[in-house]
């Protein structure tokens, strides 16, 4: 069976700013193999979601390279790849010819984890933020991934909408990788093997929770 890993060697991403330019990232070297789960702390502006994005592959780093041997999500719940036009139906045809997958083989999961009614067989312009991030989530879930790419998300929605999130990523996918980047600590503590700090685009790994914490928290 082949091996199963994301390799990121040298990742920098730097962004023009006025008179010069500000790193997000600073020379990230990450290996993440099958099964592991990782759980980065790190402050608003910290690079987190510029990981996830390069991670993801929908951001380019600006020096190093991600070598990919295993299926990773795109960041769960991002919105940004809809097209408003489209029914919430359409985005997910769209979505499983991508994939290669049957579309009819995901409408009812879909449906029910959505949970937009009528709504599924309207254009995406005309919902609202809360229905379009449930509509992200359920097409995320939808896809069977290796590594999943959680950028604060088990937020979205009403409480019984975040219970079921939580189900769905953290038991019911327990033996697939993820990456979750949050500056919460409690689903890092309960669900991950991995530790991390990413602090001024730096990526700093710690034996246990309790080590990256105490250090994310002086920080």
């Amino acid at each position: 069976m082949m091996e199963k890993y994301v390799k990121l060697e040298g990742i920098s991403k730097a962004f023009p700013i006025r008179g010069g330019v500000k790193y997000a990232l600073r020379n990230v070297n990450l290996t993440i193999n099958y099964g592991d789960k990782l759980g980065i702390l790190g402050r608003n502006g910290s690079g987190k979601s510029t990981l996830i994005r390069i991670i993801s592959g929908a951001t380019k780093p600006t020096t190093g390279k991600v070598i990919k041997k295993m299926k990773v999500s795109w960041p769960i719940a991002l919105q940004g790849g809809f097209q408003g036009s489209l029914t919430g139906l359409d985005n997910l045809k769209f979505i499983c010819r991508i994939y290669g997958v049957d579309w009819k083989e995901k409408l009812e999961y879909v449906k029910s984890f959505a949970d937009l009614g009528k709504y599924f067989y309207e254009p995406v312009k005309t919902y609202s933020a809360g229905m379009r991030a449930r509509l992200a989530f359920a097409l995320s879930l939808a896809i069977d991934f290796d590594c999943y790419l959680i950028d604060e998300v088990v937020a979205v929605g009403d409480q019984r909408f975040h219970q079921k999130s939580v189900e769905e990523l953290f038991v019911k996918r327990k033996d697939k990788s993820f990456v979750l980047v949050s500056h919460q600590p409690s689903y890092i503590e309960k669900y991950c093997n991995r530790f991390f700090v990413l602090t001024d685009g730096v990526l700093i790994e710690f034996k246990d929770f309790q080590s990256a914490w105490d250090f994310y928290s002086r920080q």
